[in-house]
């Protein structure tokens, strides 16, 4: 199971088949979620639903390695667990509206960086090595907050905040401890084309102090690591355009600008544009 398919969910920024391609749009990027490599894991979710609002707490297994590909099975000593409130309740009368608070707490076999960089200034790594300082019972937490809110008929808005401890090592998601974003989409019925949909998103991402001294001494993670770093927020803007071509058939449009990747001021802008083919059966 995935468990980004039950926590999370926000209707304008989750599917990357049919909307956004950014994976800190389509998920909390400082939400980081049990999963292996491609974003699976094993366990189970309780959930209770009353009329405006739900409540869930879901438990996972964690990967045995940073972003590795197998899962730890003993959840006694490696788990990540997430605890979700929603609230179905629109600040626009005859509109629909979704308020998501979710806290995460993960358990694993996991490294510090200020440790990391403390062994390296001591002399005893060449650099700084997140792998020599990882141990069981390493704990990574953190706080999300997601809303969507339907402005019009065709118009939707959705936004997220997130934020985790960022001492710990990123371990399953993506290397970010504070992100922001905003997004909108627009159906096309206007030019009678319902299933057509437009949608532009902007998210600032970024990490803390101790990951970044890591990385400006030479350490490496399992996305971020060049021997340098020159910080600054990553900031991204992103639209599409999806096109309903076929019953289940659809192509997409999609352009992304990227300041400051990796959150490195001497590195980019960069543009990532995409053609994008999806089939429903």
């Amino acid at each position: 199971m995935g468990a980004n398919d039950f926590l999370d969910v926000n209707d304008v920024a989750t599917d990357s088949h049919l909307q956004f391609m950014n994976w800190t749009v389509d998920d909390n990027g400082a939400w980081d979620y049990a999963a292996d490599t491609r974003g699976y894991t094993v366990g189970g979710l309780l959930e209770y639903d009353d009329r405006r609002w739900s409540a869930r707490y879901g438990l996972f297994a964690m990967p045995t390695v940073a972003n590795g590909i197998d899962l730890d099975w003993a959840f006694s000593r490696s788990h990540g667990q997430n605890w979700e409130y929603e609230l179905r309740r629109s600040i626009i009368h005859g509109r629909k509206g979704t308020t998501k608070i979710l806290a995460f707490a993960n358990t694993a076999h996991m490294g510090n960086y200020r440790l990391a960089v403390q062994r390296y200034l001591a002399g005893l790594t060449p650099r700084p090595d997140i792998l020599s300082v990882e141990r069981f019972g390493t704990v990574k937490y953190g706080f999300s907050w997601n809303n969507e809110q339907d402005i019009t008929g065709n118009l939707r808005i959705g936004t997220r905040f997130g934020w985790n401890d960022d001492h710990e090592e990123s371990y399953a998601y993506t290397e970010v401890a504070q992100s922001v974003v905003i997004a909108a989409d627009y159906a096309g019925t206007r030019w009678h084309r319902p299933a057509d949909k437009a949608g532009t998103a902007f998210v600032s991402n970024a990490i803390k102090k101790d990951h970044q001294n890591y990385l400006k001494m030479g350490g490496q993670g399992f996305l971020l690591g060049d021997g340098a770093l020159h910080y600054g927020r990553e900031n991204i803007v992103e639209s599409y355009y999806t096109a309903h071509a076929w019953r289940g058939l659809f192509f997409a449009l999609d352009i992304q600008h990227i300041d400051d990747p990796g959150y490195n001021r001497d590195r980019g802008p960069v543009w990532v544009g995409a053609v994008r083919g999806h089939i429903d059966f």
